[in-house]
């Protein structure tokens, strides 16, 4: 089925490179009119111009940068249809050695972020009776955790709880608040964060023996943000290949 989101008008938060440039792309194949925010502006433009949409620079844990980006939307069109939050970071550091300041920050990113992309977005939302808003959260924090990794698991793991409060408050203005899970993703980011080593020892760890394109997970956002998803709301889609199904190594 082609033209799923056509004419509606997205904004996709971290879509500069990874999966939320497999998002936006799959938005514009399928008819929407895509803005990506993003602090990396070079990367940011030539995602841009590659699926056909606009780009404004972001931190997604400032304010005033998420409002300014809306604000322009909704000044360009009138309205903001699609909203879709996945700028994130991942540091990797043992708990005990986590500063305030990098649990701040993380935190700041992945979970004030996306509250302050879906705050501003019921706006114009609630204004026009419609809205698809989706979080990319992850496996990782609501379902399993591997060392290293607090910070982030507690920030995906908050995710879930204001996905359900988002959903409820949306619901009687038809906005519907969803959420993905991906399991491990080859992105660009993973490539160069992670090494060679622990790519390969996730891949043997996960049922389907790989790790996820990008594009494998940036259809099930496609599915939320449109009509097909009418009646979802205040959940998520696990995407990780079967990663969180054995209860114990084989």
């Amino acid at each position: 089925m082609a033209g799923r989101v056509t004419d509606r008008v997205a904004v996709v938060f971290g879509a500069a490179r990874g999966i939320g440039a497999a998002i936006a792309g799959r938005l514009a194949e399928e008819g929407a009119i895509v803005w990506i925010a993003d602090g990396k502006a070079v990367e940011g433009e030539q995602t841009a111009q590659q699926v056909g949409g606009h780009f404004m620079p972001c931190d997604v844990s400032e304010e005033r940068d998420v409002e300014a980006v809306i604000s322009a939307i909704v000044e360009a069109h009138g309205r903001l249809d699609i909203c879709i939050q996945n700028a994130g970071i991942f540091p990797e550091t043992a708990l005990d050695e986590i500063s305030t300041a990098e649990w701040d920050k993380v935190l700041a990113v992945n979970l004030r972020g996306s509250f302050l992309a879906v705050r501003t977005a019921f706006g114009p939302m609630k204004q026009q009776g419609y809205g698809r808003i989706v979080l990319t959260t992850s496996i990782t924090g609501p379902r399993v955790v591997p060392p290293k990794h607090a910070h982030y698991a507690a920030s995906k793991a908050g995710l879930i709880g204001l996905i359900k409060a988002a959903a409820l408050e949306g619901a009687p203005f038809g906005i519907t608040v969803n959420g993905v899970e991906p399991g491990n993703v080859l992105t660009e980011g993973m490539r160069a964060e992670r090494s060679q080593d622990f790519i390969d020892g996730m891949a043997a760890a996960i049922p389907l023996k790989r790790l996820a394109d990008p594009r494998e997970v940036a259809h099930s956002f496609l599915f939320l943000a449109s009509d097909e998803a009418a009646y979802v709301t205040g959940t998520t889609i696990v995407v990780d290949g079967g990663q969180t199904l054995p209860e114990g190594k084989a």
